[in-house]
């Protein structure tokens, strides 16, 4: 039953709101609703809003766990001192640091300066220097207890990278609650506290498992196997609606993608900084980028990673990136040395500045690499200041480069393995040409498709097949527009040649082009189309290595009526 619900409109925010609700015996939800947010981060173009889950157990003891984020300091505020008097808080749990969980622990700290903060000896560390201010702390470890009497004895469970390398499980033995910040969470916002309506949200699961776990599947193996004993009645997240109705099918299909994410061929480990710069948000760009081609990604802390882990990881490792620690930081120099003895010449590499103002020179170091024999997979990208979409783009198609060149020897493998027959009847089908170009604020791609068919006619829609490992794929998901360019049957082979050539990461592939942006979402139009169709993405479908992506077609013009499309065939069906 909500007990508390309070709400307001913030300039440049939205609609906000806050509500509390009885989650289990003596255990408080405070629930922070962001209606209307679009963007979190780099990885995420939201189209649901999102929420920050904050909890409070009272009992002879009191904990709250986690905070929220700052946008909500008023409204949580006003929620939580209505709930009780702070100052009989004994404990405040931290899961992890990240700021939307833990952006309300200073004022948590002025209001309760006796409060003991509860977290991994990394997250202490982080929160010293976010809050700088003296505070009371406890550091736990896996498998160690808290008890806070009347049968709720807290259990503290380890899940390090998490998707942060500080993050932690609680679990309540008296009401079977297991409190997991960002992990089983989505960015989905709605009035319903628990997972009810399965279907409308299970999308929402999978895109934000793919964005934040996906990435460190093997750490997610590992925080699955030290909660598997455990009798979950209740996943209480961080983000989204609460897990009671489905948790079984929730765990297994984060065990089910983790295991085939950790068994892929290619691993590709990415060293940051926490805490330093836009490491961190620049190498999960690139990590991103990666994933898309099927390969594993691995985030490593270099600040916080044991030599030995280090040493471990990139003997693995047929990918390594590192963004640029700052030079004066003695245990990430250390890290480097540790990378650069176990490194061997048949690895790629990819070196990234992380913008802190400090950073270890990025030539000197590279030169280093390239003596020691490996392949550069994109040139040093360098980082002034802070990251636009643009360098956002960038970094996420020099991932999708270090994946595919990984990929190679597969990619060839494939196209070789021809049944004479299946896949020579297959290449029968035939089909048309055209450009795909797409744009969402300052990132503009294209691509050059066949797979393109009309799927409905009212409304009047259309459905194109885009590889995962495309770069334009990150614009081409729910709710984002493009244009269709149709190429021209004896007109065509200058657009053909100019957008099957490969591109660096974020160069310009309208270079040289004629273009002008489309009315109703700036798309760029190709002069050169025979006809072009503006549309807007509703549905997309996973189709092993493509996405199936339908789309209806909001407007579209012919410049010669009796002109025929290029048409496209092929010899065998297992590559364009």
């Amino acid at each position: 039953m909500v007990q508390l619900t309070s709400t307001q409109v913030i300039p440049n925010s939205g609609r906000l709101t806050v509500e509390t609700i009885e989650i289990a015996e003596q255990t408080t939800a405070i629930r922070c609703l962001d209606w209307d947010r679009e963007r979190f981060d780099i990885e995420f173009g939201l189209q649901n809003g999102t929420t920050y889950n904050s909890f409070l157990i009272q009992s002879e003891k009191v904990a709250l766990v986690d905070t929220s984020h700052r946008k909500f300091e008023e409204l949580y505020l006003e929620i939580i001192t209505g709930l009780i008097d702070v100052n009989t808080i004994d404990y405040l749990i931290i899961s992890h640091t990240e700021p939307d969980h833990s952006g309300l622990v200073k004022n948590i700290l002025q209001l309760a300066p006796s409060i003991t903060v509860v977290g991994a000896k990394v997250a202490i560390q982080f929160l010293e220097n976010m809050v700088h201010q003296p505070f009371e702390s406890m550091v736990v470890k896996s498998g160690q207890k808290l008890d806070l009497g009347n049968g709720h004895e807290l259990e503290f469970v380890s899940a390090p990278n998490l998707h942060w390398p500080d993050t932690i499980f609680t679990y309540d033995h008296k009401t079977s609650t297991l409190y997991t910040c960002d992990v089983f969470g989505m960015h989905y916002c709605d009035d319903r506290t628990y997972d009810e309506n399965f279907s409308e949200i299970e999308e929402d699961f999978k895109y934000y498992y793919d964005c934040l776990m996906g990435p460190n599947a093997r750490s997610v193996l590992s925080a699955l196997k030290r909660i598997e004993k455990l009798t979950i009645e209740t996943v209480a997240t961080g983000h989204g609606p609460l897990l009671q109705h489905h948790i079984s099918e929730w765990i297994g299909r984060y065990q089910n993608w983790s295991l085939e994410q950790a068994k892929t061929e290619k691993l590709v480990v990415l060293f940051y900084v926490e805490d330093y710069g836009y490491s961190e948000e620049l190498v999960r760009a690139i990590a991103h980028g990666s994933a898309r081609t099927d390969v594993a990604v691995e985030l490593v802390d270099i600040n916080s990673a044991e030599p030995q882990e280090v040493r471990e990881i990139v003997a693995q490792a047929a990918g390594l990136v590192i963004g640029m620690p700052p030079q004066h930081n003695t245990v990430a120099q250390a890290a480097l040395n540790t990378i650069l003895a176990a490194v061997h010449n048949k690895q790629a590499i990819g070196l990234l500045e992380s913008g802190g103002g400090e950073d270890e020179p990025v030539y000197p170091l590279r030169n280093k690499f390239q003596e020691l024999g490996l392949t550069e997979a994109f040139p040093p990208i360098l980082v002034k200041e802070a990251p636009s979409k643009v360098i956002e783009q960038l970094c996420d198609e020099a991932g999708t480069d270090l994946g595919q060149w990984l990929n190679r020897d597969r990619t060839i493998k494939q196209i070789k393995a021809i049944d004479s027959e299946l896949e020579k009847s297959l290449g029968r089908i035939s089909t048309g040409l055209y450009i795909i170009t797409a744009k969402k604020g300052e990132v503009q791609s294209a691509m050059l498709a066949s797979w393109v068919t009309q799927a409905s006619v009212n409304p009047l829609g259309v459905a194109i097949a885009v590889a995962k490992d495309r770069a334009i794929e990150s614009l081409m998901h729910v709710g984002d527009r493009f244009v269709l360019n149709v190429l021209e049957e004896g007109k065509y082979q200058g657009l053909m040649k100019h957008f099957l050539k490969r591109f660096a990461p974020g160069a310009d592939r309208f270079a040289g082009v004629k273009t002008y942006a489309a009315a109703t979402n700036q798309s760029p139009i190709l002069a050169e189309a025979l006809a072009y169709m503006e549309c807007e993405i509703t549905t997309r479908m996973d189709c092993g290595d493509h996405w199936v992506i339908y789309s209806t077609v909001q407007t579209g013009r012919i410049a010669q009526i009796n002109a025929l499309t290029a048409v496209h065939h092929r010899k065998v069906g297992n590559h364009y």
